[in-house]
């Protein structure tokens, strides 16, 4: 049996949550980013198959501490943030695997491409909030996606043939979201 929080919705708290990546870079390291401006909301229904998340993701916010990378990031070579400033996600369903484990099956959309995606989600329970009457629901959730089915396309290698950037990019998502008082 899956437990969920209280029925009802929930919204994310970015202070409180994390939207990130990590890449390989040149085969040796990975790359870890993230993004710092986001929001989304979760709806909880009387069973994990009747909620729903949306989100919504700036561009623009993206940061790999490192001042020239995200430039190059923001470019037409990856995000394309001239002409794609938002990511998004919209769940389809959610697929209780047992305890509090289930699958988030949704459509992604990154530089205006949507392709569907299985996050591997964790219910990390519900506690009281700071503010009087709200409470506070954690999640964690990963998946891995192949960048080049969202036409990020950049292909830069080296001599040897090794790219310089991995095709494969893992998500993640840490989130600390807020029934609505």
């Amino acid at each position: 049996m899956s437990t969920l929080p209280a029925p009802g919705t929930y919204t994310v708290d970015a202070v409180h949550s994390a939207v990130g990546f990590t890449v390989r870079h040149l085969v040796a390291s990975k790359v870890r980013g993230r993004f710092t401006e986001f929001e989304g909301s979760i709806e909880i229904g009387e069973s994990a198959e009747t909620s729903k998340v949306t989100a919504t993701i700036q561009a623009a916010s993206i940061t790999t501490d490192n001042e020239m990378r995200d430039g190059h990031l923001k470019s037409a070579d990856f995000l394309d943030l001239e002409n794609h400033p938002t990511l998004t996600f919209v769940s389809t369903s959610v697929v209780p695997k047992g305890g509090e484990k289930f699958d988030l099956v949704g459509d992604l959309t990154i530089r205006g491409v949507t392709k569907q995606v299985t996050f591997d989600l964790e219910y990390l329970g519900t506690g009281p909030s700071m503010q009087e009457g709200v409470n506070v629901a954690g999640f964690e959730a990963s998946t891995e996606i192949d960048r080049r089915d969202f036409n990020v396309n950049f292909e830069g290698s080296l001599e040897n043939g090794s790219l310089v950037v991995s095709n494969k990019v893992t998500l993640t998502l840490e989130i600390e979201a807020a029934s609505q008082a």
